[in-house]
């Protein structure tokens, strides 16, 4: 039986050491509480960091906290002090944190922090890998782990992944600055399923992988090393009914114990009824943009003077990631200003701003939202923002104001809050002057549509989604083909058919068959490995390789001269059997390349990256290196201008993988192989990755074995994944 595995940074437990024993308490939060329904149903463990450091547990209790986190399916991956340093503190939050929200003048890029980033994905991979089985599903969490789903699938291909990023993802402009971009695509391109909070987000992913690692885009679905990843945004929720029912309960005053905040704000109100509360709840961080909303506060006050004793900025900010600079200093800024608002504005009975820099219990939350008329979140930069979702939750009376940043996640299916840029003090006060003097009727409808949105999707129904299109990307798709995946039992009755032919024939396509396509084609050159792997199956009697290649005959000469292969080159113009000479066996027409590649070359002149490969009998434009969204532009305006000139039945236009071709219709690879020997009897191997392979595979007697290197249509027999497949495959055929 297949089982759920999680993994995030952070288990979903706090671990302390006390008197000598291991504190386990429950983590109190958005993803813990969204992914308990994932982790009780059915075979599931949690994979994390436990918060202690290998030096803080020492030897004395390693085994007590795997003992205590067995009860609770959890599995701690040790960390050192110094990978923690790296890794966490260091890669994590000082270059994808600030990178990832747009701080880009706190970004930092150190090659040592790097390392162990990448050091420390590899150690979740390996205790993942300690505790999983073919088949298991893997449910990967969040900026820290960018890495880890490209290791796992390395390492098992037969597991189903899924990543979700619960921080925005930044535009191509922005995250193209990354040293390390490319890997880190690269790393959440190894899942199934990769999840955003937003459509912008995953758009913004989408258009950063287009054009920095080499995908094919149909809508949402990437196509990338022969597997298809599906991109999609699933907006986290909240525990709904547990705030809702929490702040009934508050409201019913069934809690008969009141914490002295709770006595405090009772106070407050029973002696000002006519004062009217904001509130401001943050972690104290520069994505949450709390200078920014005190110096509008201030502004509003100036503003609108009439409200000065009359309403009061409750501010609640949660220490965080004290010992960095940054953060340092924004404290102390807001320290400062917090004080300067209060000593400029106060009265004797009266501070514009209560000010609390501390955490505090869940239930003296629900106090704050519950006693706030108005409900103020306004950050520079939000991955999604759950405070908004909860303040909405507790308003049982339908009343109440959510006055939100349009940078923030939530805003996108948050329209009826009021919606402004925290970056516009004048924008702020005005949305602060309107949401104290909306009329309670206008308050009512926009709660009764927000709280209906909300109470739907809630983070329990978020994790159902994600699994439920996590699993599904599961099924692989059926092929429009009668192309069969190639397993052990289609492989063994191959080897039979090779030990008894009389004579064994191996056709193999060059580009995208056996080596991986390059930038610039004349990189593509074979590796050692490749000519070891050829003259292993050269060496068995009677047998005989062939390279058949769309590459000009000058290109593959180059590279297999002095091999007794038999190559084929130009799509089929040229061919040189083993021993001999070369000999054209097609002679076709070229009096057209002169009106066909002035246009080419007006296209090459428009898309900076391509260029005009002019062969013997063909005109290639190529546009791997071109920008891909611009190249797939020009790529289809060119196709249209050509098939207007084209209309001699002796042209066709080729469509390639980033290549435009045109070439005389009457040259095939299906044409050429007729000048090989294809009896029936023989044993015959032919391998193609295009759509220019198709004519070979259309051309072969039906006992022949066809190979598609990649899952797409096609009339080959077989398919395999990628190149590496195929290579491997072909081992089984080395002379012994």
């Amino acid at each position: 039986m297949t089982k759920t595995i999680i993994i995030s940074n952070r288990l979903p437990v706090d671990l302390k050491i006390k008197a000598k024993k291991i504190e386990v308490r429950p983590s109190v939060g958005g993803l813990a509480t969204g992914l308990s329904t994932v982790h009780r149903q059915g075979k599931s463990i949690w994979i994390g960091w436990p918060g202690l450091t290998i030096e803080e547990i020492g030897t004395v209790y390693k085994e007590k906290i795997k003992e205590a986190l067995k009860p609770l399916n959890c599995v701690a991956v040790q960390l050192s002090d110094k990978d923690v340093s790296g890794y966490y503190f260091g890669f994590s939050n000082k270059s994808l944190w600030p990178l990832f929200h747009y701080f880009l003048e706190y970004t930092e890029y150190q090659p040592e922090q790097w390392t162990t980033y990448k050091e420390v994905n590899e150690k979740f991979a390996e205790t993942v890998l300690n505790n999983c089985n073919d088949g298991d599903t893997i449910w990967i969490h969040d900026y820290q782990l960018l890495l880890l789903p490209k290791i796992l699938r390395d390492r098992n291909p037969t597991l189903t992944i899924g990543f979700f990023l619960h921080i925005p993802f930044p535009a191509f402009e922005i995250f193209r600055t990354c040293p390390w971009r490319k890997e880190l695509l690269q790393g959440m391109l190894g899942a199934n399923l990769i999840g955003f909070h937003t459509y912008d987000y995953a758009q913004h992913f989408l258009n950063s992988a287009k054009r920095i690692v080499d995908i094919q885009l149909h809508f949402n679905e990437i196509t990338y090393d022969n597997r298809t990843i599906k991109v999609d945004s699933f907006p986290m929720g909240i525990d709904y009914y547990h705030f809702y029912n929490t702040a009934l309960d508050h409201l019913k005053g069934k809690y008969i114990k009141k914490s002295d905040l709770k006595q405090h704000l009772m106070e407050y109100r029973n002696n000002h009824p006519d004062r009217k509360m904001i509130l401001s709840i943050d972690r104290m961080d520069y994505t949450k943009g709390i200078p920014n909303r005190i110096h509008a506060f201030g502004y509003f006050l100036e503003k609108y003077p009439q409200y000065i004793g009359k309403v009061r900025l409750v501010m609640l900010s949660v220490p965080s990631r004290a010992n960095v600079p940054q953060y340092r200093k924004l404290k102390k800024e807001t320290d400062e200003l917090v004080g300067r608002i209060n000593g400029k504005f106060a009265t004797i009975d009266w501070t514009p701003i209560w000010y609390f820099y501390r955490s505090m219990p869940f239930e003296n939350l629900i106090d704050l939202y519950t006693n706030a008329q108005v409900a103020l979140i306004t950050p520079l930069r939000d991955g999604m923002n759950l405070v908004a979702k909860e303040y909405i939750a507790t308003r049982t009376k339908k009343d109440g104001v959510l006055i939100l940043s349009e940078m923030a996640g939530a805003a996108s299916e948050m329209q009826e809050a009021i919606l402004v840029n925290p970056n516009n003090a004048d924008q702020i006060a005005e949305a602060l002057h309107t949401a104290l003097e909306m009329p309670l009727k206008e308050q009512i409808v926009r709660m009764e549509v927000l709280q209906s949105r909300l109470s739907k999707y809630t983070v329990e129904k978020w994790a159902s989604d994600f699994m439920k299109q996590l699993n599904d990307s599961s099924i692989p798709k059926v092929l429009n083909s009668p192309s069969e995946l190639l397993d052990r039992t289609a492989l063994e009755k191959m080897k039979l058919k090779f030990k008894t032919a009389p004579n064994r024939l191996f056709l193999l396509d060059y580009d995208g068959t056996l080596v991986h396509f390059k930038l610039n084609p004349e990189n593509a050159i074979p590796d050692q490995k490749l000519y070891e792997l050829l003259d292993g199956i050269n060496k068995n009697n009677n047998t005989e390789v062939a390279i058949i290649s769309g590459r000009s005959r000058r290109s593959l000469a180059k590279y297999f001269a002095h091999k007794k292969y038999t190559l084929i080159t130009d799509h089929g113009i040229w061919i040189r059997k083993i021993d001999e000479e070369w000999k054209k066996i097609e002679n076709p027409k070229t009096e057209w390349k002169d009106s066909i590649r002035p246009i080419i070359v007006c296209f090459v002149d428009k898309t900076p990256g391509s260029f005009l490969e002019e062969k013997e009998f063909s005109l290639a434009w190529h546009y791997r290196k071109a920008e891909a969204h611009l190249a797939e532009i020009r790529m289809r305006e060119l196709r249209i201008v050509l098939s207007g000139l084209v209309t001699d039945s002796e042209l066709s236009i080729l469509n390639g993988n980033k290549v435009l071709e045109v070439k005389n219709s009457i040259v095939s690879k299906g044409r050429a192989i007729t000048n090989l020997d294809l009896d029936a009897d023989n044993f015959i191997f032919v391998a193609g990755d295009d759509y220019t392979d198709e004519s070979m595979f259309e051309m072969l007697p039906p006992n022949a074995i066809s190979i598609k290197v990649g899952n797409t249509e096609t009339l080959a027999k077989y398919h395999v994944q990628n190149i590496l497949a195929l290579r491997n495959l072909l081992k089984n055929f080395e002379s012994q």
